[in-house]
């Protein structure tokens, strides 16, 4: 199933998206109205809407986004890295997120962002000191992301809690996808494409760590809550976003995220 989080005439809800369209496209797509929450029992309404008549927002309002850095080898490389020996964990404000179609607003203190195309894992339950072999059950879904980032900022501060956490740093989207299973997770094509051009091409067959592994070292220290995000790194490609420039994440099974780069003032 897949899981919107939308917007229509002043209210929010989740429906179930239904039907077939070309990649990149919602036409002939619509949302079948979600009774309660995706994190516990629903039920569908049967109250159907287009999707074009809605506006899309992040599929879920995670209370952390906990991101993982250098995970495929090639990236770490082309930043002039080496894989680390344990994986490198970092946050993302949820003040970061943004959802499909939304502003990247390129920051102040930054001449360098780039794209980051992500696999997103969408925690489905509260958990905490996940066995590898059971985070399949803690899971809700996948999702589309951008782990955007102020390059240079990275460089200069060491820390990267401005560079990869300024608002609109984290876009999602454009719904979470239930019917992927961590075998069908590690086998997926993601691809980044900037003005059309393609920049970003991998497979999560290449991560150094695969979900599960990822979400018991995670859950060693901390609680996950349902909608927390994992982003679980990204293959190398990435490149600078300019003033105007759309950005778009695509992976196979899950859709294509899209949103445009605007400069401040």
């Amino acid at each position: 199933m897949r899981i919107a989080r939308f917007s229509i005439d002043g209210n929010v809800a989740f429906g179930a998206v239904e039907g077939d369209a070309p990649p990149g496209s919602t036409e002939g797509l619509v949302l079948d109205i979600i009774k309660g929450i995706p994190f516990a029992d629903f039920e569908l309404s049967g109250t159907k809407v287009p999707l074009d008549a809605v506006r899309l927002l992040p599929p879920v309002l995670p209370n952390k986004v906990v991101a993982i850095g250098r995970n495929y080898a090639e990236h770490a490389a082309e930043l002039g890295h080496e894989v680390p020996d344990e994986p490198v964990v970092f946050f993302k404000p949820s003040t970061s997120v943004i959802g499909p179609g939304d502003t990247i607003t390129y920051p102040s203190f930054s001449q360098e962002l780039h794209h980051e195309a992500e696999l997103a894992v969408v925690i489905g339950r509260m958990c905490r000191e996940v066995p590898r072999e059971r985070a399949a059950d803690v899971i809700l879904g996948y999702t589309c992301a951008n782990d955007v980032t102020a390059r240079d900022a990275q460089r200069r501060e060491k820390q990267w809690a401005r560079a990869k956490g300024f608002d609109s740093s984290c876009p999602l989207g454009p719904w979470v996808e239930t019917d992927i299973d961590l075998a069908a997770a590690a086998d997926l094509t993601i691809q980044c494409t900037v003005n059309g051009e393609q920049r970003q091409l991998g497979r999560t067959t290449e991560m150094i760590r695969p979900v599960a592994d990822l979400i018991a070292h995670i859950t060693e220290a901390m609680t996950l809550l349902p909608g927390d995000v994992v982003l679980t790194g990204t293959p190398a490609g990435v490149g600078p976003l300019h003033d105007g420039d759309q950005v778009a994440v695509s992976i196979e099974g899950i859709g294509t995220l899209t949103n445009k780069v605007i400069k401040r003032g």
